[in-house]
This record gives structure tokens, sequence and C-alpha cells, in this order.
């Protein structure tokens, strides 16, 4: 049975693009498949009542700076220099959540993730105007106007909902979270810093 590293996926989390490469590497050294699963964050907070730390964290003395510590020393581990802050963040994901539902309808998921990310986590691209958006994908190899055409119908409105829906009744609240196993009857695993007992439970399969 192939092993399988299912990524629950919001291109405006900045913890999506930190655990994307290193989960690359780990996925390959493993022998595993990464399937990616689109959600809509902001969905998932409503549902769940979770929200982003800088928000939930605010009033607690020295967490957040904490967690920026962290932060950096993930990047400067994994040498993840490229990364920077999108100057529009926390910006609406929405619109590029569902042409990542459709992309991914098409098998082509983890492709357009792959292509993605280094536009929005390195280079700023404002993916609210719907101009410089189509542009960047196009410029990934994807077709704009299809994706971006089909991400307006109820089809794949309804499918970025039901996935945000059953991730959280699987226990997702957040992102990064990571089902390692079976598809939907995998172990859970959320934050970056899992990234050992990822491969630790991975290695169980062999």
């Amino acid at each position: 049975m192939t092993k399988r590293v299912e990524l629950v996926f919001d291109f405006v989390s900045p913890n999506a693009y930190l655990i994307w490469w290193p989960l690359r590497e780990l996925v390959r050294r493993s022998g595993a498949e990464l399937v990616v699963i689109p959600v809509f964050l902001g969905g998932m907070h409503k549902v769940t009542g979770n929200a982003p730390p800088m928000i939930r964290d605010a009033d607690v003395k020295g967490k957040v700076e904490y967690s920026m510590l962290e932060m950096r020393r993930f990047i400067a581990k994994h040498n993840l220099t490229k990364y920077k802050l999108h100057p529009q963040f926390p910006f609406n994901s929405i619109t590029l959540q569902r042409m990542l539902f459709a992309a991914d309808q098409d098998g082509r998921g983890v492709q357009f993730v792959e292509a993605m990310l280094p536009a929005i986590w390195e280079e700023g691209v404002d993916v609210t105007n719907p101009e410089v958006l189509g542009a960047a994908v196009q410029a990934a190899g994807f077709g704009a106007k299809d994706l971006f055409a089909r991400s307006q119908t109820d089809e794949v409105k309804q499918g970025l909902i039901a996935n945000t829906d059953s991730v959280v009744e699987r226990g997702a609240f957040g992102i990064p979270t990571m089902f390692v196993g079976p598809r939907g009857a995998g172990q859970m695993f959320f934050g970056k810093e899992r990234l050992d007992q990822i491969e630790e439970e991975l290695t169980k399969t062999d």
C-alpha cells in the first residue's frame, strides 16, 4: 500500500509555505505520496472557534514573540531564506483556493501549490487583483481563464466547503494539519514542528 501524507492547505497561511518544502523532501525521501486538500482557512476558523495566532495570543505576554522566534529558527534550519511576509497578509484567499480546488480536480493540485507558493510568499504577488493573479497563474503553466471560470461554479464552491467541513470533522482546526495513512483515516499531526513525528509514522508502514 502506498504511504500517504494528506496536507490540509490554504495559501493564506505562512506556515503552509514554510512546511511545504521540507515536507516535500520528507515525502520524497520516504517514498510516500503527497495529497493536497484545499480548504478555506477562514471557514475552518469560523467552524472551530479558532483564530490566527497573532490575534488569539495577542494578550498572552511573550507568546507571540516566542512564536516569531520559533519561526525564525525553522526558516534558518530549513534554509527558507526566500520567504517574505506577504504585504497584504492576511489576504482573502477564497478565489485562489477555489482555483486550487479546480486544479486538484485535474490531478494537478500539488503542481499548482508548488508553482504558486513562490509567487505569493517570495515575490508578494497581489492575489486580490484578478488580473495580477491570472497572470501569475498563467505564467505558472496553468490555464488562468479556465481555472477562474471554474472557481465561480457551484460545483467548485461547494466542493471547497465540503473539504473544509470534512477536515474539521476529522479533527483539524488550523494549518498546517497533516494526516498520515490511508485516505480519510490517517493519524493527524498539527504544526510544522511535527516533521520528525510524521517521518516516524511513515516508517511504521515500511
